[in-house]
């Protein structure tokens, strides 16, 4: 068994000069409970190699326990400086996606041929597909096999209006998520800002922000038989 974890490659904050990239406790909380579990993963992303990280996400009051686990772990580091290219890998060889947020898939992820393909074709073929807080942008362009929008009439999450709003960026991302979802036909619902809220719809798990993460990444391997 083997999951599929796409990260961004866009380290630019829109037109601010300030970085952005992936948020670090939504890759590493999932990457635990994967690997805590014995399942196997590739790291992949549009470019390759290492993602940038979204730095705000390394400040003292981001860190978690698993972002200190990481912060000893080498063999993960290493894993996660050498992501291979998504253009390289094949919907077929996976049992599952699973896509960590921060800003950065507003701009790249969102848009991206190769992971929309990729999203589609796991999807039609009764496999998870999981993203967490901003990742569910990665669903903007994503259709099912009849071409309707993959989340039309779907329960589903992912960072609120009211978030975006807290960080003072809502004027800076290419679009709002919730109000994407809203758009696409989705059945959006939130918890309390910043508080962990996961919604299972099939084969289809978002979460809301990087407290969703680990029960997020546990609820995709629920869906896949593994305890």
């Amino acid at each position: 068994m083997e999951i599929l974890v796409v990260l961004t490659s866009h380290d630019q904050l829109g037109n601010t000069g300030k970085k952005t990239g992936f948020w670090l406790e939504e890759f590493a909380a999932p990457y635990y409970v994967f690997k805590d579990a014995g399942v196997a993963m590739t790291l992949a992303s549009p470019k390759g190699g290492q993602p940038p990280l979204d730095p705000k996400s390394d400040d003292p009051d981001a860190q978690t326990d698993a972002t200190r686990r990481f912060g000893k772990d080498a063999d993960a580091q290493a894993a996660l400086a050498n992501t291979v290219k998504l253009s390289s890998v094949s919907a077929a060889d996976y049992d599952a996606v699973f896509y960590p947020g921060g800003h950065g898939p507003l701009w790249d992820l969102a848009e991206d041929p190769q992971s929309i393909a990729l999203i589609e074709a796991l999807y039609a073929a009764g496999k998870p597909v999981g993203a967490v807080c901003h990742a569910p942008a990665v669903f903007r362009h994503t259709k099912t096999p009849d071409g309707t929008p993959l989340v039309r009439d779907k329960p589903v999450t992912g960072f609120a209006n009211t978030e975006e709003a807290a960080v003072g960026l809502t004027d800076v991302v290419p679009f709002l998520v919730e109000d994407m979802l809203k758009k696409h036909g989705a059945s959006y619902s939130k918890g309390p800002d910043w508080l962990s809220h996961v919604v299972v719809a099939g084969n289809l798990i978002t979460g809301q922000n990087p407290a969703s993460s680990e029960a997020a990444a546990k609820a995709l391997l629920a869906k896949l038989g593994v305890a």
